[in-house]
Parts: C-alpha cells; sequence; structure tokens
C-alpha cells in the first residue's frame, strides 16, 4: 500500500478536482483512501477544509477506529461511514461529494428508498458492468447528525444490496468508493453524470405535464 506522504497529494488533487466540477463546493465532501489494512489505516480529509484549496497538509492519518494517529487533528466528522464502507466492500478508497443533482434526487427517491439507473451506456464505466441493460440501485438512507448510527445504517445497506457502487444520503449527497482512488473517481464521476441526466429528464418530464395540462386548458376555455 502506498504511504501517507505518497497518497496525501493525490487525494488532495481529487478533493480539488471534485471542488471544480461542483460536486463537493466549500467544505462539504470528504475523502479517504487505504494506507494499510492490518492494522487498518486510512487517509482522509480533516474536518472543515474547503475543498477548492485542499492540500496534502488536509489530509490526515486514522486508525480503524476512526481515532488520529496525530492528537491534535480533526478527521472528518464522516471518518466512521468511510471505515463502514472500507470494511465491507473491501474498498481501497471512498468518495463522498455533495453535488445538486444528487441531492435533489435522493429527496426525490427518497421514500422509494433507491434509486435506480437503467439503459445509461454510461453504466459500463462502472466496475464490473459490461452493458447498458445493467441496473444500479443506489440505496437511499435517511440522513443523522449520528454518525455511529450513519454507519451502521450503512453497513446494513451495502450487506443488503451487495451489486450497489453507491449509496445516496437524503438530502445530503453520494458515496462511492473502488479498488483505488483512480477507480472511486471514476465511479463519482459516472454516477454524477446519470444524475444529471436522470434529474434533467425530471425535470422535462414536469415541464411538459405542466404544458399538456395548460393546453388542456386552454383548449376547454377556447371551445366554452
Amino acid at each position: 500500500m502506498a504511504t501517507l506522504s505518497e497518497l496525501a497529494p493525490v487525494l488532495a488533487a481529487v478533493g480539488r478536482a471534485l471542488h471544480a466540477r461542483g460536486w463537493a463546493l466549500g467544505s462539504s465532501g470528504n475523502f479517504s483512501a487505504v494506507v494499510r489494512r492490518e492494522p487498518l489505516v486510512l487517509a482522509i480529509s480533516r474536518s472543515g477544509a474547503d475543498k477548492g484549496r485542499l492540500a496534502a497538509e488536509d489530509i490526515l492519518e486514522v486508525d480503524g477506529n476512526g481515532l488520529p494517529l496525530e492528537a491534535e487533528r480533526k478527521p472528518s466528522d464522516e471518518t466512521v461511514v468511510h471505515l463502514a464502507v472500507v470494511r465491507e466492500r473491501g474498498a481501497g478508497a471512498v468518495l463522498h461529494t455533495h453535488s445538486v443533482w444528487s441531492t435533489l434526487l435522493s429527496e426525490a427517491a427518497g421514500d422509494a428508498g433507491g434509486l435506480g439507473l437503467a439503459g445509461y451506456e454510461m453504466l459500463k464505466g462502472l466496475s464490473g458492468v459490461t452493458t447498458h441493460e445493467h441496473v444500479e440501485w443506489l440505496p437511499i438512507l435517511e440522513n443523522t447528525q449520528d454518525y455511529r448510527r450513519m454507519s451502521r445504517d450503512v453497513t446494513a445497506a451495502l450487506a443488503r444490496h451487495s451489486p450497489a457502487h453507491g449509496l445516496l444520503l437524503r438530502g445530503h449527497g453520494l458515496y462511492t468508493w473502488g479498488c483505488d482512488l483512480e477507480e472511486a473517481q471514476r465511479h463519482v464521476e459516472v454516477l454524477e453524470f446519470l444524475f444529471e441526466v436522470e434529474g434533467r429528464l425530471y425535470a422535462a418530464a414536469g415541464r411538459l405535464k405542466a404544458r399538456e395540462a395548460r393546453a388542456v386548458r386552454g383548449g376547454s376555455d377556447g371551445g366554452g
């Protein structure tokens, strides 16, 4: 596995790239990569870091309990969620974004408990997917500030939905992962693309329905 000094600048660069796409604005989002597995050590962005200015110095190490190896530094509040994903999926990197489209869709599909994506060629960018006929089901979990509870909910959801490449927190954002940072970043790009497509389709469908309703009303009025 890579060392912190090797991972930190790469992880920071990924964070800045996601910020530049509008997927992790301000201090939102958090990013991690496994330094070693036995015992588990994770490199993760510090709490409150501006992702547009994320630097190697903003990346720190935590142990398998989420405790910083340098006591005076504070990791992301959602560190325990990253650890849950690493353990449940065997991931080498975990990326958490807060885009407009993931937030909107997590609310729109929240009552259904998940979001289904199917029929898109872009799905083949997800690890192991070889056809646009693939159905990607992303669980949607209720948001909470109790991060220990969130980590338990994430673990349970991933156990129930083993094919999933990501999950959504309602009104919050996306978690996705990969065997390494490169794969995790690709998954973010694929899923965020699909979120925008779905979101624009929903918006277009809503406008078409509204237009049809106005046309019906106009036709009734004109014929009266």
